[in-house]
């Protein structure tokens, strides 16, 4: 079986079609993730070169906690030689965690050993004790709520999403 046909990967490929996200499948040279690479919008796959399926919702997160007037720029020129900030890769972290346990995933689907400079475990370990490092920055893009935001307003507090895409 590929890795394409994995329920994994189309829990995932469908979740992304439904927020909005444009998957497309490509042949890809050496990139920074191994059959990955993000476009204006967009995440392009490489099937053949994929080495971590998970690594397909952290991409996602980039595009999602990206301003939308940013978005489209991803891949390109035009985009911030700075993209992505460091509250930009905490953000697509954390979201990455969120969308795991939306989807019932495991955690090292996503937090994987040869990724995250090492500290696949020490994240793993902090979101498990609810640790959530850099949350006012998700909070912040108008993605999610805290504990006392979220008590506040009678809305659910991450690891729910109030929306998947930031505006």
């Amino acid at each position: 079986m590929s890795l394409k046909e994995t329920e994994e990967v189309n829990k995932v490929l469908h979740f992304l079609e439904q927020i909005g996200i444009v998957v497309i499948e490509k042949e890809l040279g050496q990139t920074f993730l191994p059959g990955l690479d993000l476009g204006p919008n967009c995440i392009f796959i490489d099937y053949n070169t994929l080495i971590y399926p998970g690594d397909i919702l952290h991409e996602a997160g980039h595009l999602a906690v990206t301003a939308s007037v940013e978005r489209k720029l991803i891949g390109t020129d035009e985009i911030s030689v700075d993209w992505p900030t460091q509250g930009e890769e905490m953000a697509a972290i954390l979201w990455s965690f969120a969308a795991s346990k939306y989807l019932n995933l495991p955690l090292d689907f996503v937090f994987h050993p040869d990724g995250y400079k090492n500290d696949a475990d020490w994240l793993i370990s902090n979101f498990n004790s609810e640790n959530y490092i850099g949350l006012p920055i998700l909070e912040w893009m108008g993605l999610c709520l805290g504990n006392e935001r979220s008590a506040k307003e009678g809305k659910p507090a991450f690891p729910v999403m109030l929306k998947w895409m930031r505006d």
